[in-house]
């Protein structure tokens, strides 16, 4: 029997406080500005704890306006500081979209790429916590269209105080770095030996941004690839382990740190094995990133598929407080499975 590797010894939400205090640490340009960071508070979601006490001149605490946050620090980024803002809720990006989509994201070809704004903007997103429809958004896909914006959306798999290091010191422009809500109590389980749990792990492109590729066969066959990131990775992982047992449907999963651009390492190869891909998000379908996923997969590994594209997202309409109504309108587990089962047996909408 396979065993699971990942050693569970520290959350994801410690392992993002460590980074930021390396960052500081080590980044004496670094600075971090939001709503309600100082401690003993030290942020909603505890992700700033400690960071004020230690370094209360480079932690600077807001009045409650997200487009001032957002446009101080695309100021300071002009001056060759590396600002991290703290968006309390990634429900509130709303209100700093001006800064980052009409600013932050332009200066660059604004001014003949004589400049540069490195502005990393931190945010938890998502729902399954009972927070309601204003704070259980999931929003990244509002920003895919911005030119010159990162987005990283990293899962509990991924290196996450590394990429979080790595994007403050070396970013060329805007990041917005999205960390799921319920990830921040998961353990963080970066594969080891080349082994993410019961899962043959292979690392593409470069850490530590790269997309993680994950086979139950070892890479052999599958006949569904399923891509995913953020918080959806565990569920996804969930689905294959039940398909392979219940089913005996082998999937691969893509799991890219980076969703915008979208990293295409691994796509011929998983298509070539599969010829079907399964795009699982929390978001809402209509406008969702699988959408654009979708568009261009089909443009470019047309000749690979055997089907359509498949997509799994949250329900259009407002996320409810209740958890019984929450898991309704939120993809769960067993919708991504049916999924796959369809695309596997060919069957229709409705079928099965």
């Amino acid at each position: 029997m396979i065993q699971r590797t990942e050693q569970r010894t520290e959350r994801c939400v410690h392992v993002l406080n460590r980074a930021l205090h390396q960052l500081f640490e080590d980044c004496p340009d670094t600075y971090l500005l939001g709503e309600d960071i100082i401690d003993p508070y030290g942020g909603a979601f505890k992700v700033s704890h400690g960071l004020s006490t230690r370094w209360p001149d480079r932690v600077l605490t807001t009045p409650i306006s997200e487009a001032a946050i957002v446009g101080i620090a695309n100021g300071m980024a002009l001056r060759g500081m590396r600002p991290i803002v703290e968006i309390m809720f990634g429900d509130f990006i709303t209100l700093c979209a001006d800064q980052i989509i009409n600013y932050a994201a332009k200066f660059r070809q604004m001014y003949n790429d004589q400049t540069r704004c490195p502005v990393v903007i931190r945010t938890p997103m998502g729902g399954r916590r009972g927070y309601g429809p204003t704070h259980s958004q999931t929003m990244e896909r509002l920003f895919l269209s911005v030119s010159d914006l990162t987005i990283l959306a990293p899962s509990h798999l991924h290196e996450l105080g590394e990429a979080l290091i790595h994007v403050t010191r070396h970013g060329a422009g805007p990041t917005l770095f999205v960390e799921n809500k319920v990830m921040y109590g998961e353990f963080h389980a970066p594969p080891q030996a080349g082994r993410a749990g019961l899962f043959s792990c292979r690392h593409l492109g470069e850490a530590p941004l790269d997309t993680l590729y994950l086979s139950l066969t070892d890479f052999e066959y599958s006949d569904a690839t399923i891509l995913c990131y953020g918080g959806m990775a565990g569920i996804a992982m969930q689905a294959a382990e039940q398909l392979l047992l219940e089913h005996e449907i082998s999937c691969e999963l893509l799991i890219p740190c980076c969703i915008k651009p979208l990293p295409h390492d691994g796509f011929a190869e998983a298509l070539e094995r599969s010829g079907r891909l399964v795009v699982v998000e929390e978001g809402p379908l209509t406008g969702g990133w699988g959408a654009e996923v979708a568009a261009q997969v089909q443009e470019r590994y047309w000749p690979q598929l055997r089907g359509p594209v498949t997509r799994v997202a949250a329900k259009d309409g407002i996320i409810p407080c209740a958890r019984p109504l929450e898991d309704m309108v939120l993809p769960q587990k067993e919708d991504l499975m049916l999924a796959v089962i369809r695309a596997v047996s060919g069957a229709k909408v409705g079928q099965l």
